[in-house]
């Protein structure tokens, strides 16, 4: 825990880690015709153009709902806020939209925190759990990839840290299902930034 007391760059997950979570992925996955074992943007991708085209603006549509929509988890504006008071680089890596984070991180009030370039969505890098995202943030940053502390609730959150070299932290599940994955499990943000401030 002290090395990630010391540590000035993080990166954070937007749904279901600074937001509350409410993507119905089977759902989702059933609108768009989408078999439920399959990964929806790998999916997507390897379609014909006009149909993905189509799919993703369905899906973009729908996003922006609930990206309007969004509630702040909890203990996430406290963290992020004192993350930032302590002069940390501060990153959102999502499988959604740069826009969309946009728009999710104006409805939890958090869009003054975080740089429109330290902002990366589906189309500034490839989707978790490809490292890439975190790999183009070190760079920008100047700093080594286990610099860089990935928080998230998912496993391509823990899988995309693991293969950049980066540490982890596991928000805002009862359980860690994924032990091997994990720098860290906190119940959520809030317990998070109380574990950071403990001396």
């Amino acid at each position: 825990m002290k090395t990630l007391q010391a540590a000035r760059h993080w990166v954070f997950d937007m749904d279901g880690t600074l937001t509350l979570a409410v993507h119905d992925f089977a759902a989702i996955k059933r609108e768009l015709g989408i078999p439920q074992e399959a990964d929806i943007l790998h999916y997507l991708a390897a379609l014909p153009a006009d149909e993905a085209a189509a799919k993703h603006a369905w899906l973009l549509a729908h996003e922006r709902e609930l990206a309007l929509a969004a509630r702040p988890a909890a203990g996430a504006e406290a963290l992020v806020r004192s993350l930032l008071a302590r002069d940390c680089r501060l990153g959102i890596l999502t499988r959604n939209a740069r826009e969309l984070a946009l728009l999710t991180l104006a409805a939890i009030g958090l869009d003054d925190c975080f740089a429109v370039d330290d902002i990366l969505g589906r189309d500034e890098a490839p989707p978790k759990p490809h490292p890439g995202g975190l790999l183009h943030l070190a760079e920008r940053w100047s700093v080594a990839p286990a610099e860089l502390v990935m928080v998230g609730d998912h496993s391509f959150d823990l899988k995309c840290a693991q293969a950049a070299g980066a540490r982890s932290v596991l928000v805002n599940l009862p359980d860690n299902p994924w032990p091997e994955l994990t720098s860290l499990h906190v119940r959520d943000c809030g317990q998070l930034l109380a574990q950071l401030l403990c001396r």
